[in-house]
């Protein structure tokens, strides 16, 4: 059995209890805007589908790959540095932040595009909330970034296991905000 794999008993929650307090937190807030989105969708549907077509479907795809491959890279650094393979869990975890980075560049580019046809925040709801949802996400994106490079830096397993709890939570998020913001119609 490996060190990551004895640091927690059987039937006990892996990890800090404060990280799932904000993990609990974060998906909270995210679903209730969601909840809102889909709510205020119903009063406008031929509008909010109008607005959707503005955006890059494929990019959002794309995107979804990034994070589902950067959340890979974050759990096999766990596992790396509890069976010793230190400098593998830091590659790994570098390659888990410079993938966050793909993932803004991405999506910069299509804030980028909605600039320049002059679509903003206010110019219809979806795209308060469009923007709302996926900003705060992008928020959370470079928190998650700067924690990842962190628990690299300091690449003990309880704080490689954080890391990668808070980096899950993203991913998960955008799993959640990409069919519902991109595909939903």
């Amino acid at each position: 059995m490996s060190q990551a794999d004895s640091t927690h008993p059987p039937g006990a929650l892996p990890g800090e209890l404060m990280m799932w307090v904000l993990i609990i937190s974060e998906l909270l807030v995210f679903g209730a805007g969601l909840l809102a989105f889909m709510g205020v969708r119903l009063t406008d549907p031929v509008g909010f589908a109008e607005a959707q077509s503005h955006l890059h479907r494929t990019g959002a795809a794309l995107n979804t790959g990034v994070l589902v491959t950067s959340g890979y890279l974050a759990a096999r650094a766990y596992l790396w540095r509890g069976v010793g393979a230190r400098p593998k869990a830091r590659l790994a975890l570098a390659g888990a932040a410079a993938l966050g980075v793909v993932f803004l560049i991405i999506k910069g580019a299509e804030y980028a595009d909605k600039a320049a046809q002059g679509i903003a925040w206010d110019t219809h709801p979806f795209f308060t909330f469009y923007y709302l949802l996926t900003g705060f996400h992008a928020a959370h994106v470079v928190a998650g970034v700067v924690l990842l490079l962190l628990v690299a830096w300091k690449d003990a397993p309880r704080n490689i296991e954080a890391g990668a709890q808070f980096w899950h939570m993203v991913d998960l998020v955008w799993v959640l905000l990409f069919p519902v913001i991109y595909l939903l119609g």
